[in-house]
């Protein structure tokens, strides 16, 4: 049995959504959980701390052992006040799921530096600055898990959305990150990973329960990356509708990077063009 008893897990994006079904769930199995929220909008605009303290104190009313700490996680900063703070609390920090985020459309032609930075902020810069922040104590601790949010908006072309290219670089940005700190921790019992979620929130406009893509279906899959059954890093863990796939990028056999990547051989742009339908080969995922 996965048991989260004593462990101390915060979670950005905690008050609603998948943040707060991420709590439930791993409340239930007996972490005290750490709720960051800004209590933005969906648009990501706005502060609202009451967000925060109102969805503690609903999981502290069903037995749960649950903190709110409100405010911003938009600077460096700020992760770091936010990590002193749970360390705080209880001495320890065992795990950090960073799922605070949202959607935003800007085709293009219209995407402005503002927005992007904001958008880069939060779902790529934050998630490096609470690592950085927790780092130190976990490592002290030899076990830490961390948990990043990244998209198959991003992942899969069959999937992007116009509008979408902020998001999506975050997203890709937030997979860079897990792939180098996931080597990095390996040697201090430290396991980092990625989760890719799919659920009818507030981000599809929905407030009520969903009759399907339910936040609480993709909650076991966030709970096992960040249990001490986890115990290997670097994967994306797609999740959606109760049903997993962990997926990460596998170099192929007999590739001696970077000398040899035994692939197609061509000297000029013609033979490329000639040999495109041999060098272009889509990967596709396997399924159990």
């Amino acid at each position: 049995m996965v048991d989260f008893s004593a462990r101390v897990i915060l979670i950005t994006g905690a008050a609603r959504g998948l943040g707060l079904a991420y709590a439930c769930h791993l409340g239930a199995l007996g972490a005290m959980i750490l709720l960051q929220d800004a209590g933005a909008d969906s648009n990501g605009h706005g502060e609202d701390h009451q967000v925060v303290e109102t969805a503690a104190g609903t999981l502290r009313a069903d037995g749960l052992d649950a903190v709110a700490l409100a405010g911003s996680i938009a600077s460096r900063e700020a992760c770091h006040t936010l990590i002193e703070e749970g360390l705080a609390v209880r001495g320890r920090l065992d795990a950090v799921i960073h799922n605070a985020g949202w959607v935003a459309y800007e085709t293009i032609e219209a995407i402005r530096e503002d927005a992007f930075d904001r958008m880069m902020d939060i779902a790529a810069k934050a998630p490096l600055w609470l690592a950085q922040a927790a780092w130190p104590a976990m490592k002290e601790a030899g076990y830490g898990r961390i948990l990043l949010t990244t998209s198959d908006r991003a992942l899969f072309p069959q999937y992007v959305q116009p509008g979408l290219a902020a998001y999506a670089a975050a997203k890709m940005a937030a997979v860079g990150i897990v792939n180098v700190l996931a080597r990095e921790g390996a040697a201090d019992g430290i396991v980092v990973n990625a989760i890719s979620p799919v659920a009818k929130t507030r981000m599809w406009g929905v407030e009520s329960e969903p009759d399907e893509l339910r936040p609480s279906d993709v909650a076991p899959g966030a709970a096992f990356l960040v249990s001490e059954a986890c115990t290997e890093g670097g994967w994306i863990l797609r999740a959606s509708n109760g049903q997993f796939h962990a997926t990460r990028a596998s170099e192929a056999l007999g590739v001696s990077y970077p000398r040899d990547l035994s692939a197609v051989r061509a000297v000029s742009v013609d033979e490329i063009a000639a040999q495109w339908s041999r060098i272009a080969v889509p990967a596709v995922e396997p399924r159990p």
